[in-house]
């Protein structure tokens, strides 16, 4: 599985399988970078400086630029934090 989750202000993202073997999953570092990548798309002007993305796989190589979240982890990203932590699920009882 690979899960994003947000309330508007932070956002939860997952990546497990019990298999060791879900796709890839990154977030931005930093919108800028992101406008870098990608000139002449002028809707990413108007997003604010604390925008980040969720992607299953980096656009384009720029060093810096994407996060990725490793298997069995999950990871926080708000305004001016980020943290990535190991996933486990709970067994059923």
């Amino acid at each position: 599985m690979t899960v994003a989750t947000t309330d508007g202000e932070s956002i939860w993202v997952f990546r497990y399988s019990s298999e060791k073997a879900t796709s890839s999953l990154y977030y931005s570092t930093d919108v800028s970078q992101v406008r870098r990548l990608y000139p002449e798309v002028d809707d990413l002007d108007r997003l604010g400086d604390d925008t980040r993305f969720i992607v299953s796989e980096p656009l384009r190589d720029l060093p810096g630029a994407w996060n990725e979240v490793p298997e069995g982890s999950w990871a926080l990203v708000r305004r001016g934090f980020q943290d990535i932590q190991p996933f486990e699920p709970m067994m059923p009882a």
